[in-house]
């Protein structure tokens, strides 16, 4: 577990989320699955996230998931819930309940369902920030249709609505101009294949997918890739490189079963997803199947 500062900084895994057979939720796996990603070194959670179907989950079924997930860490390990939605306001009462449940920050999307303008979007966190959590800003302009700019990440950053970013576009040269418009906000890697390029960047956290099923070696990996130190830098890219084949599956739009594919794989409980995600097919399934074993067989875990 890294030193932190802050409590949205270090490794916060993305947690896939385990379903019994009738594909209610596993809450026992799942808070065994917390206590087992601390024990093996990470800092945190973000529970309802993409990762963690937050889309197909009942309000009940949210709430309790973050109070599953808050119960079962232990002290210093910490929890950033998604709290995506609709509208402004049920983000904020997401937020609220993150906060009463004994949250330490948030995830926030920007406004998901049409191509919002930045005002929109500045409206959008100044509800959000309402709550009273550390609210961390999650870049995904693929799925939202809306790109936190750099400079609109700056507007918010410097009206106090944000402390950092989970970027998650991939262009690795946002994270300099992130940093000259807005010193001092947090940049934090959003997609596990450009871990080492952001680590490099000047990233002080990561939201990550693949801890998910080999939490030691990935752990160790960001610790290399952030630690400024060139040695580290030169130890870190034969290791990414074994990695890079099965952490680029968390770009893709088969995340969630590609990632809880893994986890079976790797004797952890993947299990199935809820529609509208389907089983993948038989061609996908062989390719992060293999992907997957000649990670473990080179002795990652």
């Amino acid at each position: 577990m890294t030193t932190r500062t802050q409590p949205w900084r270090g490794v916060h895994v993305a947690t896939a989320l385990p379903f019994n057979n009738d594909l209610t939720v596993d809450y026992d796996a799942f808070a065994e699955h917390v206590a087992w990603l601390a024990a093996n070194g990470c800092d945190g959670v973000c529970p309802n996230g993409s990762l963690g179907e937050y889309q197909t989950l009942t309000d009940e079924e949210r709430a309790k998931v973050v109070e599953v997930a808050v119960a079962a860490s232990p002290e210093g390990f910490t929890v950033m819930p998604g709290v995506a939605a609709y509208g402004a306001d049920e983000a904020r009462r997401w937020a609220e309940q993150a906060k009463a449940a004994g949250a330490a920050s948030v995830l926030a999307l920007p406004p998901n369902t049409f191509k919002a303008d930045d005002e929109t979007v500045v409206a959008h966190y100044r509800e959000v920030a309402k709550a009273g959590l550390p609210v961390v800003a999650y870049n995904n302009p693929y799925d939202t249709k809306v790109d936190l700019s750099p400079a609109l990440l700056a507007r918010l950053y410097n009206e106090g609505l944000i402390v950092a970013v989970k970027e998650f576009t991939g262009d690795v040269r946002r994270a300099y101009e992130i940093a000259e418009l807005a010193p001092g906000l947090d940049l934090l890697i959003g997609s596990d294949d450009v871990l080492l390029e952001l680590g490099l960047a000047g990233a002080v956290g990561w939201i990550a997918g693949y801890p998910n099923a080999i939490p030691q070696s990935t752990v160790a990996l960001y610790e290399l890739a952030t630690s400024g130190k060139a040695e580290d830098i030169a130890t870190a890219l034969p290791i990414y490189r074994d990695l890079h084949p099965l952490l680029r599956w968390d770009s893709k739009t088969e995340f969630v079963q590609s990632i809880k594919l893994s986890m079976d794989l790797a004797g952890r409980k993947g299990g199935a997803c809820r529609q509208p995600r389907l089983p993948l097919p038989e061609e996908l399934t062989a390719r992060i199947k293999a992907d997957t074993e000649a990670v473990l067989a080179k002795g990652y875990k």
